[in-house]
């Protein structure tokens, strides 16, 4: 598959496809989206925000979350606010989604039939890894939306009028039911 993807690149870049997406790296609308990596997202998210290429700066994880006050998508947020200017942040989970439910439990079962040794994960836990609350999904879609939100309103380096809020998109219609 990806040497199919690197044959079609080449033909985009040579046919100049790339033109009608220049932009430079400010979003335009100021704004950041945090929301799920699910395959159901990749354009419907976008096209139901009404957003083109360059108004905002989309960062996806899977479930869309801030699981620690320093992990990547908070540090995404912070460079998006200091560096790009964004100023409003919107949290946007969807239905259906599959870290809902999500466990370790069910992790650790694929990883050592995929050949993951135990040894290899009492090491990573004995590093201080919790592989339980790294891998945990979550079990209410409007609870993990709010305490997304809380983390990133309350983070000591999220300046006071950063804007914040929090949602659900239907996966398949798009409509956004906004969470309070």
């Amino acid at each position: 598959m990806i040497d199919q993807i690197i044959e079609f690149n080449k033909t985009f870049v040579a046919q100049k496809g790339y033109e009608k997406y220049i932009t430079d790296k400010y979003p335009d609308k100021k704004l950041a989206v945090l929301s799920c990596m699910d395959t159901r997202l990749t354009e419907l998210l976008p096209a139901a925000l009404g957003l083109k290429n360059g108004d905002a700066k989309i960062i996806k994880n899977a479930g869309g979350l801030v699981i620690s006050a320093f992990d990547s998508a908070m540090r995404s947020l912070i460079v998006a606010i200091y560096e790009l200017g964004v100023q409003e942040i919107m949290v946007v989970a969807h239905s259906h989604c599959g870290a809902c439910h999500m466990s370790y439990d069910h992790f650790h079962h694929e990883m050592i039939a995929r050949g993951v040794k135990d040894e290899t994960l009492d090491t990573i836990r004995k590093c201080g890894i919790d592989l339980n609350q790294w891998l945990e999904g979550f079990k209410d879609t409007p609870t993990s939306v709010r305490k997304t939100v809380e983390t990133i309103k309350t983070h000591p380096l999220v300046p006071k009028d950063i804007v914040v809020r929090g949602f659900i998109i239907d996966s398949e219609t798009g409509a956004l039911e906004e969470i309070k």
